[in-house]
């Protein structure tokens, strides 16, 4: 089975990021799924698109987008989707 691809936009020494992070690493989906963080700071774009609402979760095969905030109820139904 292909694992499940997801971006996490963050950025270092965001504490919601921490706790989204936390969140995606024990949710019962973890072993299907495949984590890349990606820090806004880099890119003047991701800034401007993600500045004010990171963690942003992103599924780039179903192009969808799960914004923070979300707890562990919203995350599993948004990966069950």
């Amino acid at each position: 089975m292909t694992k499940r691809k997801l971006i996490l936009y963050s950025t270092e020494g965001c504490h919601l990021c921490e706790q989204a992070l936390c969140l995606i690493n024990s949710t019962s989906h973890i072993s299907s799924i495949d984590i890349e963080i990606v820090d806004i700071a880099v890119c003047d774009k991701l800034i401007a698109l993600y500045g004010v609402h990171i963690p942003v979760l992103e599924d780039k095969h179903r192009e969808k987008k799960l914004f923070w905030p979300f707890d562990e109820v919203q995350l599993s139904t948004w990966l069950s989707e």
